[in-house]
């Protein structure tokens, strides 16, 4: 009985943020479409202000819990601007928590609400989320030959014209490096032999298609590219080997102590612009990542290991970034289902707002 209270009590900690998030979702959805409805006969930039402006709510609401609630360490190391920036934001990618990893980086820089997702094509079908993200500006992409670059261009392109705001996250690796599934890093090892490239032991072999669109398309529009590795502490088994890094219900669970980011940002000028010397400079920079990570998890001098090298900054969030998220959300949402109207409302968006959704994303990308 007493290892199922603990037990219990352990599901729990992650099981209220859960809640909170997903429950607010309708909510949250709610206040967009009525602004969006609202817009329509407002000038495009208005609604593009204020959807950045209630994007921070939600996703500050959801740093309250990964970073606030967790209690986690954020240590980072280089140069991260303190004013925004219109950016092209690469990183390596290990587990669901590196989206946040994002969020953490862009309000500090109070960019939140410019974060956009280059995503797998498959997210597209997440009720509710998969719809928002793609009106938010975030772009589905399919992968190898199924990648459509003339409708990721046009989406940019849209993007660019409208002067939006842009925090582009993407993950070149396109799939996520698990130590527990060996044949795919034995294939991008492989892969990396064969194309004549340096093989990468803790990241996979990165894949330029979407980087270089991206690029390409806002060149004249960004103002650099963020190249930004992350490792989470606490991934070593006891024969100091890697584990896989933490899901969002083990981050919630508080079993990641620290999390450290590290940030070089590069020039625009100094990234090559046809797609070959591109995927050549790419390259080069995952190599980067590789040897940070390698010095972070197998340096044989163990005072060396769980850091990276240089200079770095325990950057704390504070409470009044992110508890008024909560508390709106949170209150708006329990006065929704304190009455029988409100009740049904909620799942009526649930419901509708996700049918409506996915035949948008089904006919729209």
């Amino acid at each position: 009985m007493l290892l199922s209270l603990v037990l219990h009590t352990y599901s729990m900690r992650y099981v209220l943020p859960a809640a909170v998030m997903m429950g607010t979702a309708p909510t949250y959805v709610l206040a967009w479409g009525a602004w969006r409805l609202l817009s329509a006969v407002l000038p495009a930039r208005f609604y593009r202000e204020v959807d950045d402006r209630l994007y921070t709510i939600y996703q500050s609401m959801v740093l309250f819990f990964f970073e606030n609630y967790t209690g986690v360490q954020v240590i980072i190391y280089g140069d991260l601007p303190k004013n925004k920036e219109n950016v092209i934001y690469l990183a390596n990618h290990q587990c669901t928590v590196d989206w946040i990893i994002a969020d953490m980086l862009a309000i500090r820089q109070n960019a939140l609400g410019h974060v956009r997702y280059v995503l797998k094509d498959g997210l597209k079908w997440l009720p509710l989320y998969g719809w928002y993200f793609s009106q938010h500006g975030g772009v589905y992409v399919k992968r190898s030959a199924k990648f459509n670059e003339k409708e990721m261009r046009e989406k940019l392109r849209a993007q660019v014209k409208a002067e939006t705001p842009m925090y582009l996250v993407i993950f070149p690796e396109g799939t996520r490096y698990n130590p527990e599934i060996p044949k795919v890093i034995a294939d991008s090892q492989s892969f990396a032999e064969k194309e004549g490239l340096a093989i990468l032991k803790h990241v996979l072999t990165p894949r330029v298609k979407a980087t270089h669109v991206a690029i390409d398309t806002m060149k004249d529009y960004l103002d650099a590219v963020y190249d930004v590795t992350v490792a989470y502490e606490g991934t070593v088994d006891h024969k100091g080997q890697r584990k896989l890094a933490p899901s969002m219900t083990e981050f919630l669970c508080k079993e990641c102590p620290r999390v450290h980011i590290f940030i070089d940002r590069i020039d625009l000028k100094d990234v090559p612009e046809e797609q070959m010397y591109m995927r050549r400079w790419l390259h080069e920079r995952f190599e980067i990542k590789d040897k940070l990570l390698i010095e972070f998890y197998d340096a044989k001098d163990s005072k060396r290991r769980n850091k990276f090298p240089g200079k770095s900054v325990h950057s704390k969030l504070s409470l009044k970034k992110t508890l008024p998220s909560l508390l709106v959300l949170g209150g708006l949402t329990a006065s929704m289902l304190l009455t029988e109207s409100g009740r049904k409302l909620y799942m009526k968006t649930w419901i509708y707002g996700t049918l409506l959704g996915c035949l948008w994303v089904s006919v729209k990308p």
